[in-house]
């Protein structure tokens, strides 16, 4: 009994394995500079939100670097992406609502050209943040899966089937999940990794319908008023 303590807090003790944040950091001000495209009539923060948001974001991940206690810091850092996922989620449909909303009114203030940049601007910003949503969510996190914590997987990727093909120690990083939410927003479904969880389906759902609803209303639209 005395052997099964150290065991249950594997992960504590070698959690110092942490994955680089950077491909994180640099899709943060992605979205950021794409939030930017919008139009400023569809903007459903102010133009300082968005910058707040990276500071916010990146000191975290910056004390995980420097900061030998990870522990609180990796705390702070996933309740922070929860949120960051959360507002820019609610950002997006707000101003996808928008643009149909003034499609429908044929509102002269949004050109073909505006709806062009915006459906693109969206529609990139969307797979941006659930890829972000996917690599925090995932196996417990990005220190779980370097730690080999055994927790629950939400996505079957091909590699972990692929036997001598990819080394034995193989696991998802962010260009995994940059992938998946890619495939997601394009294909509609699932194509390189399979959901296992309900939570993944939904998620994946979610993704399927922004980008569905941005291409081929806001999108199609675009395209049919620049070809007038």
């Amino acid at each position: 009994m005395a052997h099964s303590q150290p065991q249950a807090g594997s992960f504590r003790l070698r959690c110092a394995a942490i994955e680089p944040r950077w491909p994180v950091i640099l899709t943060i001000f992605g979205v950021v500079l794409l939030l930017a495209v919008l139009p400023s009539r569809i903007r459903v923060f102010p133009a300082w939100v968005p910058w707040l948001t990276v500071i916010v974001l990146i000191v975290p991940m910056a004390a995980l670097a420097l900061n030998t206690a990870k522990e609180p810091w990796l705390r702070v850092e996933r309740i922070v992406i929860v949120l960051f996922f959360v507002i820019a989620a609610f950002g997006i449909i707000a101003a996808l609502s928008t643009l149909i909303f003034a499609m429908v009114r044929h509102s002269s203030g949004i050109t073909g050209l505006h709806l062009l940049t915006s459906s693109v601007a969206v529609w990139a910003i969307n797979v941006l943040i659930f890829s972000v949503a996917y690599w925090r969510m995932d196996r417990g996190g990005p220190e779980a899966r370097a730690n080999q914590a055994n927790r629950k997987p939400d996505w079957l990727f091909p590699q972990q089937n692929a036997g001598e093909d990819v080394p034995p120690d193989w696991r998802p990083t962010f260009v995994d999940y940059l992938f998946l939410s890619f495939c997601t927003a394009t294909a509609f479904s699932p194509t390189d990794a399979q959901p296992l969880t309900s939570r993944g389906k939904l998620l994946m759902m979610l993704e399927s319908t922004i980008s569905l609803v941005t291409i081929v209303v806001v999108g199609a639209r675009a395209i049919n008023i620049l070809g007038q």
